[in-house]
């Protein structure tokens, strides 16, 4: 199970690492709006990657079944390499590269509420709460932490329904399913 694991997570990570290298070079000119819509495609077809490993694990490792809880293992593994390679990756474009962000996203949010009608007050509120978050988001295991957060349930939806789908006891050469199997 490690190297399919490994092998899916790895590829589904370097699709989330290099769309999200790609998108943050050019949020200044996409926004931040089209940022979060290509980030989340991304993530979606990233996460495929957890269908594609749990099928090769049943497949080929399995003789061709597999039970719920035993693809929900492989999907879920995959996704939690992925998303770690997200935050590693975030933490080098965060530290290194980008560490104005947390400025011109704040600077982003207060012009979308001033947008959408916010008041001076409550603007002044968001604004406070903005300078507390930046704060807190410049240690870098809180930092991992909210980021970690962002592509994991994701992959967690899609392993889910994965492990549904892909899901397949085994046959008896009557064609009997045979009982009992969970793996």
């Amino acid at each position: 199970m490690k190297r399919t694991v490994w092998t899916f997570g790895l590829i589904a990570g370097a699709v989330l690492s290099g769309m999200m290298l790609v998108t943050m070079s050019l949020v200044d000119q996409i926004g931040f709006g089209k940022g979060e819509i290509i980030g989340y495609t991304t993530m979606v077809v990233a996460f495929l990657m957890a269908f594609f490993g749990i099928r090769s694990y049943r497949d080929n490792v399995l003789d061709g079944t597999i039970g719920f809880a035993r693809a929900f293992q492989v999907g879920i593994l995959i996704t939690a390499i992925a998303s770690l390679c997200y935050v590693a990756t975030w933490e080098v474009i965060y530290y290194r590269m980008m560490p104005d962000f947390g400025a011109k996203y704040a600077a982003h949010m207060l012009e979308k509420a001033k947008a959408d009608g916010a008041t001076q007050q409550q603007l002044d509120a968001q604004l406070q709460e903005m300078k507390k978050f930046q704060e807190l988001y410049k240690n870098p295991f809180v930092n991992a932490a909210i980021t970690f957060v962002e592509p994991f349930p994701v992959g967690l939806v899609i392993t889910l329904v994965c492990a549904g789908i892909l899901k397949r006891k085994r046959r008896e050469p009557s064609g009997r399913v045979v009982a009992g199997l969970s793996g």
